[in-house]
C-alpha cells in the first residue's frame, strides 16, 4: 500500500468522523432549540445520527470501507510473507533476491 493510498485513508476517516460529530452536534441544536434538556437531545442526537449518518454519508462510508480493506488485505499478504519466510520458504513475488542470499548462506555454512 503506498503513502498516498494510506494519506487518503486517514484523510477519508477523520472527514467521516468529523461529518459524524457535526451531524449529532446539529440534531442536538434542533432539540434544544424545540426546549429538549441538553443530555436528552445529546442522547437523541447519538441515537437518531447513526443511522442518520449511514444514509447521509454513503459515499464517504464506502471510501472508508474500501480503503480499509485495502489496507487490511496488503496487511495479510505481508503476513503471509512474514510467516512464509519464517517456515523458511521463499517467498513468491521475490524468488530472485531470495535464492541469493540463501544460496550464500548456504556456502558459508559449507566451508
Amino acid at each position: 500500500m503506498s503513502e498516498r493510498e494510506t494519506s487518503t485513508l486517514a484523510r477519508d476517516l477523520a472527514l467521516y468522523i468529523f461529518a459524524r460529530f457535526v451531524l449529532v452536534a446539529v440534531l442536538a441544536t434542533v432539540l434544544v432549540l424545540l426546549g429538549v434538556p441538553l443530555l436528552v437531545a445529546l442522547t437523541v442526537g447519538l441515537v437518531v445520527g447513526l443511522p442518520v449518518g449511514m444514509l447521509v454519508l454513503r459515499s464517504l462510508n464506502a471510501r472508508v470501507t474500501a480503503g480499509l480493506a485495502a489496507r487490511n488485505e496488503h496487511r495479510a499478504k505481508q503476513r503471509a510473507r512474514l510467516r512464509a519466510q519464517l517456515r523458511g520458504e521463499e517467498p513468491a513475488d521475490n524468488e530472485g533476491s531470495a535464492k541469493g542470499s540463501v544460496d550464500s548462506r548456504d556456502s558459508g555454512d559449507t566451508e
